[in-house]
C-alpha cells in the first residue's frame, strides 16, 4: 500500500466557511495547470534543473554503481568504528536526524543490540552552544571515532567552528594521520572545503576523503544526495528509499492536478492561505519517529515559501530561464510551519489549535503500522487488551474530529508504515508540494537570501575579509540599539 493524502477536512463540506470550496478550486485550476506545466518543463530539462536548483527532482534516479559505492563505504566506516560524528546545518543536518530518528530504532545510541553492531551517531555543527561539543568530545575515544562534515562552502560559521576544534581533537588524540578519520561532503569545485580536502588528498590519498554536494541541490533539498553515507553508516537501503521517492515522482507528474496528491495539497494550503488567512502550517505526525521529520519540513516550508519578493521570469541568452527578485513587487509573505508530535503536543498546542485563532491547518501523519507493538494487560479496564498503536490512531482520529467540530480545517497523510520505501516517498511529497506552492506564489522556492543577514552582520563583527562595501556600509550606519530603560 502507498501513502495517500486524505483532504476531506480542508472543504467547506466538512469545516464549513473556513474550507475551500468547488468554486475556489476552480478559480485557482487555470493558474495551477501553468504552475504545473511550468514545473514539468524545468524538470524536463537538465540545464534548467541544475541552472535553477531543481536537481533534487532527479536525486532518486543516482546510478546503481554511486548507490553501491555510498553503501560500500559506510559498511566500511560502520564496522572499523564506534562512533560518527556528522557536522553540519539546516538540511545538512536536519535531514540526517529526520532520517535517523524515522528509519532506526528508538534508544540507538543507548543500546548496542539496537544497532546491530553499527556506531553511535552524533549530530554536532548545528548550533555555537559550548556544552554540547564539549561534552561530546570529552566522553569519546578519538581513535575509534570518524567524523563527516557536510558544508557547500566550507565557511558556514556553526559547522566551520566545530570542525576546527573537532580537527584538533583528533590531531591530539590519533596523530599526524588523523584526516584519514575525517570525510567531507561538499561542493567538487569550489569552496574553502574543496580546496582543503584537495590540499590534504595531494599529501595522503586517504586524508579528508569526499564524496560530492550536487550541482542544482540547495541544503533543504538534499537528503537524497549528502543524507546517503549517514543512512549507510546505519544500515539503511539506499534503494528502497529511492524507490519510495521514484513511486512518489510518478504520482506527481500526471497532468490532472485534481489526483496529483503533492499539487493538491499546495493548491488546497494557498487557497486557505489567500483567502482564509490560514498563515500557520502545523504539521502533527502521530509517531514519535517522524517528529525531526517535522523539523525537517519546517525549514523546507519556512526557506522556500517565506520571501520578500515575487519572482521575475527572464528569458535567459541559452534559451532557458532567469530567476530574479521582483524589486517593484512586495511579496513579503509564506506560510509560517510549526512542528508538534501527536499525542505529546495533544496537552499542550491543542488547546489553541482548538480555540485559539483559527488561523491554522494542520496536517496529520497517521501510520498504519508500527515497527513494534504493546499491548495493556488487566481486564477491568477500558484501556485493558488495547494496543498502544491502536490508541494512537484512535487518538489521531479523536483529534481529527475534535478540530472539524470547531470548524479547523486539517489534512492527514496516511502512512502505511515508517521504513525507508515510505519515508523515501513522505519527503518528495513534501519536497513536490513545495516546488508548486512556489509555482502558485510565484517566488522563487529554490534560494534563501534571508538568511544571509546574520551570517553577514557575524562575518563584519569577526572581521571576514571579502565582504562588499555595500553590506557593510549597512552593518556600521545600522547598528543595535538598546535602550537601558527597556531592559529590567
Amino acid at each position: 500500500m502507498s501513502l495517500k493524502f486524505d483532504f476531506n477536512n480542508m472543504f467547506r463540506s466538512s469545516v464549513g466557511d473556513h474550507g475551500v470550496s468547488q468554486e475556489d478550486v476552480n478559480e485557482i485550476l487555470p493558474d495551477a495547470q501553468k504552475a504545473a506545466s511550468h514545473l514539468k518543463k524545468i524538470i524536463s530539462n537538465p540545464k534548467a534543473r541544475v541552472k535553477l536548483n531543481l536537481e533534487w527532482a532527479k536525486l532518486p534516479e543516482q546510478s546503481k554503481a554511486d548507490i553501491e559505492q555510498i553503501q560500500k563505504l559506510g559498511q566500511g566506516i560502520s564496522k572499523k568504528y564506534e562512533n560518527v560524528i556528522f557536522l553540519g546545518i539546516g538540511g545538512s543536518y536536519l535531514g540526517l536526524k529526520a532520517a535517523q530518528d524515522a528509519l532506526c530504532l528508538p534508544y540507538y545510541n543507548e543500546f548496542q543490540s539496537l544497532r546491530k553492531k553499527s556506531p553511535r551517531i552524533y549530530f554536532e555543527g548545528n548550533n555555537l552552544d559550548p556544552d554540547t561539543l564539549k561534552t561530546l568530545l570529552k566522553n569519546i575515544n578519538p581513535r575509534k571515532t570518524f567524523v563527516v562534515v557536510i558544508s557547500k562552502s566550507g565557511e558556514t560559521t556553526e559547522t566551520k567552528a566545530a570542525l576546527m576544534l573537532v580537527e584538533a581533537w583528533l590531531k591530539a588524540g590519533v596523530g599526524v594521520k588523523y584526516g584519514r578519520q575525517i570525510l567531507a561532503i561538499t561542493d567538487a569545485e569550489s569552496g574553502s572545503l574543496h580546496k582543503r580536502v584537495a590540499a590534504e588528498q595531494q599529501k595522503d590519498a586517504l586524508s579528508f576523503r569526499s564524496f560530492p554536494l550536487l550541482k542544482g541541490v540547495g541544503g533543504r533539498f538534499s537528503e537524497f544526495n549528502m543524507g546517503l553515507l549517514h543512512l549507510a553508516i546505519v544500515g539503511v537501503n539506499i534503494s528502497d528509499l529511492f524507490a519510495g521517492a521514484k513511486e512518489m515522482f510518478a504520482r506527481c507528474s500526471q497532468d490532472d492536478i485534481l489526483k496529483n496528491p503533492a499539487y493538491m495539497y499546495a493548491l488546497l494550503h494557498v487557497i486557505l492561505y489567500r483567502k482564509k488567512a490560514k498563515s500557520l502550517a502545523i504539521l502533527m505526525p502521530f509517531s514519535q519517529g517522524l517528529k525531526s521529520t517535522a523539523d525537517w519540513y519546517v525549514q523546507l516550508l519556512a526557506e522556500s515559501i517565506g520571501k520578500k519578493y515575487h519572482r521575475k521570469v527572464l528569458a535567459s541568452a541559452d534559451g532557458g530561464e532567469d530567476w530574479l527578485s521582483d524589486k517593484d513587487y512586495l511579496f513579503a509573505k509564506g506560510r509560517t510551519p510549526i512542528s508538534a508530535a501527536g499525542t505529546n503536543d495533544l496537552h499542550s498546542i491543542q488547546q489553541n489549535n482548538i480555540e485559539g485563532e483559527n488561523n491554522k491547518v494542520v496536517t496529520f501523519i497517521r501510520v498504519e503500522k508500527f515497527k513494534t507493538d504493546l499491548k495493556i494487560p488487566g481486564k477491568n479496564d477500558l484501556l485493558s487488551g488495547k494496543s498502544f498503536s491502536q490508541l494512537m490512531q484512535l487518538a489521531q482520529e479523536a483529534t481529527e474530529w475534535a478540530l472539524v467540530r470547531e470548524s479547523r480545517p486539517n489534512c492527514t497523510i496516511i502512512m502505511p508504515e515508517v521504513d525507508a520505501f515510505n519515508w523515501g516517498a513522505l519527503l518528495f511529497f513534501f519536497e513536490m508540494a513545495t516546488a508548486f506552492e512556489g509555482e502558485l506564489q510565484n517566488v522563487n522556492a529554490f534560494d534563501q537570501p534571508g538568511v544571509e543577514g546574520y551570517k553577514n552582520y557575524m562575518y563584519y563583527k569577526l572581521g571576514k575579509p571579502g565582504i562588499s562595501q555595500a553590506v557593510a556600509e549597512s552593518i556600521k550606519n545600522n547598528p543595535l540599539v538598546k535602550n537601558p530603560e527597556y531592559i529590567l
